[in-house]
């Protein structure tokens, strides 16, 4: 990598022309495995990505998994990764030790998503290479702790273990905030969100731009996980919380794996019909710098701007 950039994972935002030129714009493309799910599609995209890889000098790719016992195709989506020689991994909402181990049999690492230190602890007993500390204003899956406590806690806590800050990061100024704070690197979404390779609706590219960072909310009907998303009026019809039924489904041994199987696959329907043109169903995933998006370019522009604003504020406090 050229630069200390990972354009974050998007579910159904992230897709091939975004990873190929965060690799031409020498950062990481990072991306949901559960965006390519019908059969071979994962394998074929991987092989693609591989070769882009090598014809580039910096930039780097990695995916993505699930590793919830909900996600039926985290067993399959591993394996073909695995047999891609994927560069590195980013693991969300379980265990990451199956992931971490067959990683480390060819050389890949592994960034595990936390949201407060006993989920770090976890991570570091597992073998984690490094932790994507999601902060609040994180679009999607948000933790509760903002950057300038979470980052140096696990700075402090695990002082060996790089650290990525991701949630609210949008512009050079805050990328340079986070790497004061202790950060090795940054995690992008919601400013990529907004570029002109991304394949979403037009209309969903437009509400980044107009709606600002009070207009950002979380709710658990989309994935049973605090996730946050555009106060649309969609959004306001879902709600925000689960009833005290769903919640006892959420939490009861015997039908918490399949209630939340059936309100993660209810909810990634939802958003995929969301984000189609022309769709009254505006359910769309952000996180709070949507306030500081303004316009729409490409991967390379962002990126370009990114770094120049983090040179410019540098150089200011020197």
């Amino acid at each position: 990598m050229q630069h200390p950039v990972i354009m974050a994972p998007m579910f159904l935002v992230s897709n091939e022309p975004m990873m190929k030129a965060a690799i031409r714009s020498g950062i990481a493309g990072t991306f949901p495995s559960l965006n390519f799910r019908r059969e071979g599609e994962l394998g074929a995209l991987l092989e693609r990505l591989n070769e882009a890889r090598t014809e580039q000098s910096t930039g780097t790719y990695g995916v993505n998994l699930i590793v919830q016992k909900t996600n039926p195709l985290y067993k399959k989506h591993l394996d073909t990764c695995v047999h891609a020689k994927v560069p590195f991994f980013i693991t969300s909402l379980g265990n990451p030790r199956e992931v971490i181990d067959a990683a480390h049999s060819y050389g890949a690492k592994v960034l595990c998503d936390v949201t407060n230190l006993e989920h770090a602890e976890k991570a570091a007993r597992n073998g984690a290479d490094g932790f994507i500390a999601v902060c609040a204003g994180a679009g999607g899956h948000a933790g509760p702790y903002p950057m300038h406590v979470l980052v140096p806690a696990l700075k402090k806590a695990f002082p060996h273990i790089p650290v990525v800050a991701a949630g609210g990061i949008a512009t050079g100024q805050q990328m340079a905030s986070a790497m004061v704070l202790g950060a090795d690197a940054v995690s992008v979404g919601t400013r990529f969100i907004a570029c002109l390779e991304a394949t979403v609706s037009e209309e969903y590219k437009q509400a980044i731009l107009e709606y600002g960072m009070e207009d950002i909310v979380l709710t658990e009907r989309l994935s049973g996980t605090p996730c946050n998303i555009i106060n649309t009026p969609a959004a306001k019809k879902l709600g925000y919380k689960q009833n005290r039924f769903e919640k006892w489904l959420s939490r009861n041994p015997r039908t918490r794996k399949y209630f939340k199987m059936l309100v993660q696959i209810k909810g990634m329907k939802q958003l995929e019909r969301a984000i189609k043109p022309n769709n009254y169903n505006h359910l769309w995933s952000a996180g709070q710098s949507v306030e500081l998006v303004d316009d729409i370019l490409s991967v390379e522009e962002i990126v370009a701007r990114l770094i120049h604003e983090y040179d410019q504020t540098l150089l200011a406090f020197r």
